[in-house]
């Protein structure tokens, strides 16, 4: 398996590109409009055909890329169930597998962030965990339907009860890590080490967070596949 953790400065994404070596096929996960060039570079160096953009949820943060590349290189857009995006190829639902060649990619529904909200284990090693769980935190609840009791459950019951040695790809970081594990966040994330369902409920209440700055153009640009509406 090719694997590649691609960031992006601006909104602290993380793009991930997997393929498969011997049949050169590739997906993208969570790729950024303004990152499209980078991408398309990266594919044609390492003579990839791009065949998917998977998205782990429509994001508040940025403008997902998934339009753009579709349009450059055919490839299919693909969005969690009831994602409410209809401009993409299709959804894929809980505990569906993608593959590009050998490499399967598991989708494991993990709402909570959003009210449509996917994991991807990859090949039974690597989690990406987009922004349901991040490294020594996790993603916020306070709006896009978001629940932060469904967030503790689909931590706690579907993350957490994988193999410690799984590595930890989030969607998002703040403080410089790349990858961490599941071990790792059990023994250390500090959202819900020693939390009760309750006390995490409690907590994330009253995070009293500024919304993302993008948020008024990215959601709507999401839901149209990345499309961002002109006025006029």
């Amino acid at each position: 398996m090719l694997f590649r953790q691609l960031f992006d400065r601006d909104t602290w994404t993380y793009t991930y590109l997997i393929a498969d070596p011997r049949t050169q096929e590739a997906v993208l996960v969570d790729s950024v409009l303004e990152q499209v060039e980078r991408d398309l570079k990266l594919l044609n160096e390492l003579g990839l055909t791009l065949k998917y953009c998977l998205e782990t949820h429509v994001h508040a943060d940025h403008i997902t890329g998934t339009g753009k590349l579709r349009e450059l290189t055919g490839c299919e857009g693909i969005v969690p169930e009831h994602a409410a995006v209809a401009c993409a190829n299709r959804e894929i639902q809980d505990g569906e597998m993608l593959t590009v060649g050998e490499v399967q990619i598991q989708a494991i529904a993990t709402l909570g962030h959003t009210d449509s909200h996917m994991a991807y284990l990859v090949n039974g090693t690597h989690l990406l965990t987009g922004d349901a769980l991040f490294i020594r935190g996790c993603g916020r609840t306070d709006f896009q339907s978001g629940d932060a009791g469904a967030l503790y459950d689909s931590v706690t019951q579907r993350l957490f009860t994988l193999p410690d040695s799984t590595l930890v790809y989030p969607g998002h970081d703040y403080r410089g890590h790349a990858v961490s594990t599941i071990g790792e966040e059990k023994q250390w994330n500090p959202r819900f080490v020693g939390r009760t369902r309750e006390t995490f409920i409690d907590f994330m209440k009253n995070l009293n967070l500024p919304d993302p700055k993008k948020i008024m153009e990215a959601v709507p640009a999401n839901q149209a596949c990345g499309q961002v509406a002109t006025v006029g």
